[in-house]
């Protein structure tokens, strides 16, 4: 009896399979897109290979503007900062990394881990704190570096943060290893995401809401007291996908009748999570950092 697996196609592995889809070699990279599609429509690769293949493609043409975390949206915390005040800030944003600043958001001095305030919440740390005693250098990368060499100096080093600066020097924004990764895998679950199983929308304590983009606009408007109709839209995602008139990337702001909306989490293709404050409320000043 024969037992030469290779005479069964439905007992090769996925990259046997896919190295027969690839047999005719494609001349250019929209080729091998189109093979790649055609394999996931065969079955020959499941949606999430697709989706990583093509991301891995994408990272090479992408520059660290198209995905960085904007200047003026960018969480820091002050080299003169005291204790009592970079504590809540730090719990309240609960972010890992936060740049360090002087005058300006132009002088980034350095990045202040979360981890490394640890040692200063006891009485007796509390009084030792010197916020050059735990500041880290900062890597600086220019706006034009392409996403797969940054990914690489992101490894080698061991970063998880750069600072974005312009042609000019100044700071333009800033970017960490997640950002790039989720070119390629897609969005990675991080601080700002709401257990599934509790609820769409979550109230902090600031007066500001964490709004996942799936949220019914019935649900929204119960909660909100609103009246948007649920017609044109199923979800307050698409709803604001439409009043931006384009999908927003992350760190992108509008204002809208009486709120204003911050977009947390979002892809090439849809919008994942929103914060959501009054408009009477002052200008939301930072945005997520790693």
């Amino acid at each position: 009896m024969n037992t030469d697996r290779s005479s069964h196609p439905g007992t090769r592995s996925w990259v046997e399979r896919f190295s027969l889809a690839l047999s005719s070699e494609p001349r250019d990279r929209s080729q091998l897109v189109e093979l790649l599609r055609n394999a996931h429509q065969r079955q020959i690769i499941d949606p999430d290979a697709l989706g990583m293949l093509e991301g891995v493609m994408q990272v090479a043409d992408m520059q660290v503007r198209d995905i960085m975390i904007p200047r003026a949206q960018m969480d820091v915390v002050n080299r003169d900062a005291r204790l009592d005040e970079i504590v809540p800030f730090l719990a309240e944003s609960a972010h890992s990394r936060f740049p360090v600043i002087g005058d300006d958001r132009d002088e980034v001095v350095g990045i202040l881990l979360a981890k490394d305030m640890l040692r200063y919440f006891t009485p007796e740390g509390a009084e030792g704190f010197d916020m050059q005693d735990i500041l880290r250098p900062a890597v600086f990368v220019p706006e034009a570096k392409r996403l797969n060499i940054l990914l690489k100096e992101f490894r080698n080093s061991r970063n998880h943060m750069a600072i974005v600066v312009d042609e000019y020097g100044g700071v333009a924004g800033l970017v960490t290893i997640e950002d790039v990764l989720e070119q390629i895998v897609g969005e990675i679950d991080d601080e700002h995401d709401i257990d599934d199983f509790l609820t769409h929308i979550l109230r902090h304590t600031n007066g500001r809401f964490t709004v996942k983009a799936l949220t019914p606009i019935e649900e929204f408007n119960a909660y909100f007291n609103t009246q948007y109709s649920d017609e044109a839209f199923d979800t307050i995602g698409g709803f604001i996908v439409h009043r931006f008139g384009h999908v927003p990337k992350r760190g992108e702001e509008l204002v809208f009748d009486r709120f204003h909306v911050r977009v947390l989490r979002a892809d090439n293709r849809r919008v994942h999570l929103l914060e959501l404050s009054y408009r009477d409320m002052p200008a939301v000043e930072s945005e997520n950092a790693s």
